[in-house]
């Protein structure tokens, strides 16, 4: 399942998260955001070890800026409240999943 973030459920939802959390910063008007997002979607289906995010950077810009994201897609894996890995740009399935691996 994905969530989707916001800065009301931020804290809950992915800093005090007890798996690593996958954040997919994106916008709907945005070409590769429209290509990673199905993949996103299939890891939250198939990865039970991961919890998967979705925050919309038109909807949450005090976020995106927050995190610095300046170019979407934008993937953040996030561990023990911290950022761990961050990758920008459209990725296979597979470098998605290298991420929190």
């Amino acid at each position: 399942m994905v969530t989707t973030i916001t800065k009301e459920n931020f804290d809950r939802e992915v800093l005090q998260a007890d798996l690593p959390v996958l954040v997919d910063f994106w916008a709907s008007w945005c070409g590769p955001c429209r290509m990673v997002s199905p993949l996103v979607d299939q890891i939250a289906e198939e990865c039970s070890d991961v919890k998967v995010g979705k925050v919309n950077v038109d909807e949450q810009p005090e976020l995106a800026n927050q995190f610095g994201v300046m170019s979407i897609p934008t993937l953040m894996v996030f561990k023990n409240g911290a950022v761990a890995q961050t990758a920008v740009g459209a990725r296979g399935k597979e470098d998605i999943i290298a991420l929190f691996r």
